[in-house]
């Protein structure tokens, strides 16, 4: 599907997986509020279209992601404002870039991994996986980077007894990434393989 246009019934996947993706942003059903971070379920739709759409998808999903967990932080994420507060351009990094490139590497791993003989017949399960762990990955990769020098963070990760960024990543979303991988195995991959049959039965001879 990389090496040409998207055809109508892509770009029509495209546009559920975006209006499913905006329709959990900013529903109670996208986000499980926990004190500072989100248990976000939007991953998985990010992954679904990653799998059955490749990179770019992945990518432009990613995007959509961020974007609505950027304009969250305007009032509707306690957490969120505070970062934005902060820095702006930080928040921006951590909400967005973190979720194209999480998107996008979803994408990739599927790709790499159908080219694996050994691997090929479990690729879409693992690469769902990778998704919620890739969103966790650089999402605290980028708000431990940006922000963890703040009064704030320091004044989160002192009342959780975290001495150090390792400790205070573990404390902060361990059961958030477990439910985020849970969620995003089970679902993302039913969903995912379901798709791709249909579009294997649908462009058979």
């Amino acid at each position: 599907m990389e090496k040409k246009k998207f055809s109508t019934k892509q770009f029509v996947e495209m546009a559920l997986l975006t209006a499913i993706i905006v329709l959990l942003a900013f529903t109670p059903i996208g986000y499980i509020r926990t004190l500072g971070l989100e248990i976000t379920l939007i991953v998985v739709p990010v992954t679904v279209g990653a799998v059955t759409l490749g990179p770019t998808a992945g990518a432009v999903l990613g995007a959509v992601f961020g974007i609505t967990s950027f304009i969250q932080c305007f009032g509707m994420s306690p957490f969120g404002a505070v970062l934005l507060g902060i820095n702006p351009l930080s928040t921006f990094v951590v909400c967005v870039v973190s979720r194209d490139l999480m998107g996008w590497l979803t994408g990739l791993i599927y790709k790499g991994l159908q080219k694996a003989t050994s691997v090929r017949r479990n690729s879409v399960v693992i690469a769902n996986f990778c998704g919620p762990l890739l969103n966790t990955f650089f999402f605290m990769g980028t708000l431990i980077l940006l922000f963890y020098g703040s009064d704030y963070i320091q004044g989160l990760a002192e009342s959780m007894g975290a001495s150090g960024p390792l400790a205070f990543v573990i404390a902060f979303v361990g059961i958030n990434g477990a439910v985020e991988a849970v969620v995003c195995f089970i679902v993302g991959s039913a969903v995912s393989k379901a798709l791709l049959t249909v579009n294997r039965v649908n462009s058979a001879p």
